[in-house]
């Protein structure tokens, strides 16, 4: 799983604006708009993708992301390589 989590429209960027500005001195012309975010990957054991989505979303509203200035978003990766994790079965990655 992973959750990535933005601040919302309209809410100051400092991170991204201090990116903003070095990125020409370092030969990076023509951006614009630069964000900064966090993601989290996870692995999560649950009967199912639908079941694993739903407690991610619900970790991230409650402790992942802070609702009054961040918003975020969770997706469903594809299964982890083989060896990856703690070794423990899991039905969505």
């Amino acid at each position: 799983m992973l959750v990535e989590v933005r601040l919302r429209p309209g809410i100051s960027d400092p991170q991204g604006a201090t990116i903003e500005r070095a990125l020409p001195a370092l030969g990076f012309d023509g951006v614009d708009g630069v964000r900064v975010g966090k993601a989290f990957r996870l692995s999560v054991e649950a009967p199912d993708e639908a079941d694993a989505a739903a407690r991610v979303s619900d970790m991230a509203q409650r402790l992942l992301a802070n609702p009054v200035i961040e918003d975020f978003e969770v997706r469903v990766l594809g299964p982890a390589p083989a060896g990856a994790g703690n070794g423990r079965a899991a039905a969505a990655r």
